[in-house]
């Protein structure tokens, strides 16, 4: 599945990447996005407006709050995966490991373009552990 400029143009807010977190797992209203991220119901709904204009996010449902429908969104890339998480450095190394053997093997697995019965298959793929707080002896935690 390749993004389009919809879709870059979407994804280029670190709210709407937070989001798609979210959704990955979940069917979520505005509401319910807005108390997981601690933002207003208004500006969970303007960056879910976007997520869906970018054909990330799509409307699941309805359901009945308090006498009005709220919108229930997914993602509609289910093999889009996201996460913003923290884990245990160990952790992080192991998952490292497990991504990099698994473009190993895709690029092992390759054969020439227009082959019959291959399918096309690109992954881009960025790991890059963020600084955590300062452990006690005040260096930052990869």
């Amino acid at each position: 599945m390749s993004l389009g400029d919809a879709s870059l143009r979407a994804l280029a807010h670190p709210v709407r990447l937070r989001i798609m977190s979210l959704l990955t797992g979940a069917e979520l209203t505005a509401a319910d996005v807005a108390r997981a991220l601690g933002i207003t119901h208004a500006n969970a709904s303007y960056h879910l407006r976007h997520l869906s204009a970018g054909g990330l996010i799509a409307a699941a449902g309805e359901e009945k709050i308090r006498g009005g429908l709220a919108k229930r969104y997914r993602c509609t890339a289910a093999q889009r995966l996201t996460t913003d998480v923290w884990v245990d450095p160990a952790a992080w190394r192991a998952a490292r490991d497990r991504i990099a053997e698994a473009v190993r093997h895709l690029r092992d697995a390759a054969v020439p373009p227009g082959t019959p019965g291959a399918i096309r298959a690109v992954a881009v793929i960025e790991l890059e552990p963020q600084p955590g707080p300062p452990d006690e002896m005040g260096e930052s935690v990869p």
